[in-house]
């Protein structure tokens, strides 16, 4: 083995040559640093290559695949476990909202949907209603007028009866005076009765 200079001063012990002088101390730490001659274990290779080191060897690594076992089944699995576990909660929390979300935007739609066709039947009814007030409205006041013209026109009718009859009365004066001046200028003479018998008897 190698020994340090130190080591070697302090433990290497005087030695007495055969003149009864010592040593020096050199010489023992000289035959310390020796390398030991080839042989032995210096002829030993790779000691994982040894095979009087197999059965150890193999017994070490059924050891460290156990502990490496037991590390993945009490540390490494739960925990993957756990994370698995936790996404697929959170997966069904998600579907579970999104579900809900979408039964409450059809029952949105739904009601949406409702009120516009409610609108529009009440549009369609109000619509109707003013179409049949107005239809009521233009016929009360076509009757109105109907009504009005009917007055009128028997009222322009008894005025033409009476200018008429006014009229025919005049001419009857007229043709009765116009007679009797015919009958006076042609030198003869007819009485105001006569003249009237006779002009009415052309008018009939």
């Amino acid at each position: 083995m190698f020994v340090t200079d130190a080591y070697g001063q302090e433990t290497a012990p005087a030695v007495e040559d055969g003149h009864g002088a010592e040593a020096p101390a050199d010489a023992g730490h000289a035959a310390g640093t020796e390398v030991p001659a080839e042989g032995g274990h210096g002829e030993a290779g790779f000691p994982p290559f040894d095979a009087s080191t197999f059965p150890s060897q193999i017994l070490w690594i059924a050891i460290t695949f156990g502990l490496f076992y037991l590390f993945l089944k009490r540390v490494i699995m739960p925990r993957l476990a756990g994370i698995l576990e936790m996404r697929e909660n959170r997966i069904a929390q998600d579907i579970e909202q999104a579900t809900r979300l979408k039964g409450e935007a059809d029952a949105a739609v739904a009601a949406y949907e409702q009120e516009l066709a409610e609108a529009r039947g009440n549009a369609n009814a109000i619509g109707q209603k003013a179409r049949d007030g107005a239809k009521e409205e233009a016929e009360a006041a076509r009757k109105s007028i109907s009504a009005s013209l009917d007055q009128k026109m028997a009222e322009a009718e008894e005025r033409v009866a009476k200018i008429k009859d006014a009229a025919m009365q005049d001419v009857g004066s007229i043709a009765e005076e116009t007679a009797a001046a015919i009958v006076s200028a042609l030198g003869g003479k007819a009485g105001k009765a006569d003249v009237a018998s006779a002009v009415k008897s052309v008018r009939s």
